[in-house]
């Protein structure tokens, strides 16, 4: 699988950062150091705790890498989380914690097979 490939696999702006990171090579490392991003962990243990401020947090660091490597509809789901979280009171987010699960897990899958490439 090409790194083009893989963004388009995950719905996400392949030209986009390509342009802003300058060569493939770099998007590809770069999207290889997500598998190891725990903030999608912390949100979903944070959130499932009741723990507003923590998953408010973890889900600003997800919405942050999911855009600064052009992940577009993962940056999308946890935007939209991100802004139900901002007032950091407790809200039923479980559709958009579902549609968010379905995305990271499209993903995760995407990027690991451009490791294995």
């Amino acid at each position: 699988m090409t790194v083009q490939e893989c963004y388009e696999m995950i719905g996400g702006d392949f030209e986009e950062v390509c342009g802003r990171m300058m060569d493939e090579a770099r998007v590809k490392k770069f999207a290889l150091k997500f598998l190891s991003d725990k903030s999608y962990g912390m949100l979903v243990e944070a959130y499932e705790a009741g723990n507003m401020e923590d998953a408010f947090r973890a889900a600003h660091t997800l919405k942050g890498v999911s855009q600064n490597l052009g992940f577009t509809k993962l940056f999308e789901i946890s935007h939209e989380i991100t802004e139900a979280f901002r007032p950091l009171q407790k809200v039923d987010v479980s559709a958009q914690m579902a549609q968010l699960k379905d995305v990271y897990d499209v993903t995760i899958a995407a990027v690991s097979q451009l490791e294995n490439a």
